[in-house]
């Protein structure tokens, strides 16, 4: 006999709450790829079912075929790569000097830095399309990675300051004492201790830079230079629209990001709960 029924009552009843919002979540995902799979007349009849009919790899063959998905996938990844190299980068030593050198007002300099992040993107369009036209950037990989940096930089530079913060200082002096310079300390040193810090800012500003549309769409204008989101609202002509191909896109697009995310679960929770627990 249960000694306690409402902990196990309580069990239950979290296990079902849990499961609803992972069906409720997973839901669309799987609407996306059923369609992708579906026939182009099945995908145009007025009513669908839930479970596929006929399943075709069409929609994925012609993805590649003949919309040249590569070209997306390569701009999205160069795009994004690029954002988090030097978010990362510029993160670290900012991160560094926040959390190590005797600097004035550290909490409102880490107040405002988490400000700007939250900064709205579609009120940076107007003032950086007029700046990027002057500097002749419209339609360059630049005009998407400095907006993007603008945005993850700061999420980086309070992740890892928080990291920083709580490396004993005992350690870092003693790479000083053998000779070691700043640069060393941080790549040597404080990366290694702070690598679930570095993993989760990483993969926050890819997933940024990976998932805009609206910057995109304002500063790109050639095909050729398209990210994913661009590429998979342009998939129409005059008379039609590609759904079954915008469908393959979407999963190809993100069946690789959530497989990453999965993988690195355990370094996101390490690297999003930094600084709430003092040893």
């Amino acid at each position: 006999m249960n000694k306690h029924p409402r902990r196990t009552g309580g069990k239950v009843l979290f296990s079902i709450i849990v499961t609803v919002i992972v069906v409720y979540s997973l839901l669309p995902f799987y609407w996306i790829l059923k369609s992708s799979l579906e026939t182009s007349s099945a995908l145009n009849q007025a009513t669908t079912s839930f479970w596929p009919g006929q399943i075709t790899l069409t929609h994925y063959v012609a993805l590649f075929a003949t919309e040249n998905f590569w070209r997306p996938l390569l701009n999205s990844v160069f795009v994004a790569g690029m954002t988090t190299l030097l978010s990362v980068l510029l993160g670290s030593l900012a991160a560094y000097a926040l959390a190590r050198m005797p600097i004035k007002g550290k909490a409102a300099v880490l107040g405002f830095v988490l400000l700007v992040s939250f900064f709205p993107q579609i009120a940076m369009v107007g003032p950086l399309f007029l700046v990027f036209r002057q500097l002749h950037w419209l339609n360059t990989y630049q005009s998407l990675i400095f907006p993007y940096l603008i945005l993850s930089l700061p999420i980086t530079t309070w992740i890892l300051t928080a990291f920083f913060q709580q490396i004993p200082k005992d350690i870092e002096e003693a790479a000083m004492v053998d000779g070691a310079s700043i640069a060393q300390t941080i790549w040597q040193v404080f990366a290694p201790i702070a690598a679930p810090g570095i993993f989760t800012a990483a993969i926050l500003g890819f997933l940024l830079a990976w998932n805009d549309l609206l910057f995109a769409l304002s500063f790109l204008q050639s095909p050729n230079m398209f990210t994913v989101p661009l590429a998979l609202v342009n998939f129409r002509n005059a008379y039609y629209v590609h759904y079954g191909q915008i469908y393959a896109g979407v999963v190809v697009a993100s069946v690789p990001i959530a497989l990453v995310v999965l993988f690195l679960q355990r370094r996101i929770e390490s690297g999003l709960t930094a600084g709430s627990i003092k040893g």
